[in-house]
């Protein structure tokens, strides 16, 4: 028994007859699989093409699977949001720590307003007249806020660590905190988020083409939007390294302080742990997978990548997906709050006290004035 294996190329084609032996099977699957393989290094086959563009359609498929799962976020960072603003308007701002923790409350609450306007504009059948303002200006803003929280998480590590390595140092005082906090926010908005608003004016020929906020941007606007997107994501690994070092620093001089008094406090030890522990782990896990992935999505925005390419959509995935987790951290920062802030602890639990307690009487006189009525 005998296979007949054709052989084509571009000028020839030639046949041959090898004896089906389990040796001659062996040899003609290894030569196929390596024929294969070559042709598709050269040149995607029609199958693999049909595979490829099979794999892409799925990204495309699952565009409103993150804004809804932004929605469904979007009550738990209310509430939470809502109660520290409540709770921080009725902190008096005695010291540097609590001018920093208020701003950043309130970049956290804007940035919560924000999460149900940008998932909308986000699904994949949202008006477009939605898409063009969001691009205009709730991302934006949103994008401007959310690195104003990042930056105000780094003036706290620094606020903490000069307060444990320098306690009496000019970065201390109460005017300092609050004109650096109102250049943070004066820098990062009018810089970031305002040149992008006044070059998002280009108005597309054909509103059911826009598919990227690119589309609405001239060549200067592109241009300054990687710019932008680089500059904020230098910014972020240098505050990644102040958080990290200042953490270290403070628990080691903590530690060193413990073991210099004699004291074998070994809870204090565990608390302390804990708390620089949870401060990097909720920062680094919230912020650095977007970092990682969003200059490479950035390069190919800007470059005129084509919208449905498979690298584009993948790109455009990775970067959603961790959008979603950096937003998140909305919904973290309330709690650590509490961790964090002595004064923002006492408040929270005085405040929930008093409203318990307001309830708690409102009922006893409507079941006693329910009561009297039924006497009667």
């Amino acid at each position: 028994m005998h296979l007949i294996l054709t052989i084509s190329s571009q000028c020839s084609v030639s046949s041959l007859f090898i004896p089906l032996t389990p040796s001659s099977v062996k040899l003609v699957c290894f030569f196929i699989h390596s024929t294969v393989c070559s042709a598709r290094m050269r040149k995607p086959t029609v199958l693999g093409a049909i595979a490829i563009s099979e794999f892409c359609v799925s990204f495309t498929y699952n565009q409103n699977v993150f804004p809804a799962l932004t929605f469904l976020m979007f009550p738990l960072a209310l509430f939470l949001n809502g109660m520290a603003a409540w709770v921080s308007l009725h902190l008096k701002s005695t010291s540097t720590f609590v001018v920093y923790l208020k701003n950043l409350v309130a970049a956290d609450l804007i940035l919560t307003l924000l999460i149900p306007l940008k998932a909308a504009s986000d699904l994949r059948d949202a008006p477009k007249t939605l898409f063009k303002l969001s691009c205009r200006f709730f991302s934006t803003t949103f994008y401007s806020t959310q690195y104003t929280c990042i930056t105000l998480l780094g003036f706290i590590s620094l606020d903490r660590f000069f307060k444990i390595m320098a306690p009496r140092n000019k970065l201390l005082s109460l005017k300092f905190s609050k004109v650096t906090s109102g250049f943070v926010w004066l820098i990062l908005f009018g810089g970031t988020a305002l040149p992008n608003i006044i070059l998002t004016n280009k108005s597309a020929a054909n509103t059911t083409d826009i598919s990227s906020c690119m589309i609405l941007k001239g060549p200067d606007g592109i241009q300054l939007h990687g710019i932008i997107v680089i500059s904020l994501n230098v910014l972020f690994w240098v505050i990644s390294v102040i958080i990290a070092v200042c953490y270290i620093c403070i628990a080691n001089k903590v530690f060193y302080s413990i073991r210099k008094s004699g004291s074998n406090n070994n809870q204090g030890k565990q608390k302390i742990k804990l708390r620089v522990f949870l401060v990097v782990f909720v920062f680094f896990v919230s912020f650095t997978p977007y970092h990682i992935v969003r200059i490479p999505y950035t390069f190919q925005q800007v470059s005129y990548s084509s919208m449905t390419s498979c690298s584009y959509l993948m790109a455009k995935f990775a970067k959603e997906f961790s959008l979603w987790l950096a937003t998140a951290n909305t919904c973290m920062d309330p709690l650590l709050y509490v961790f964090l802030c002595r004064e923002f602890k006492e408040k929270l639990t005085s405040m929930t006290k008093n409203v318990l307690t307001t309830f708690k009487v409102a009922a006893a006189g409507k079941a006693e004035a329910t009561s009297s009525k039924n006497r009667l």
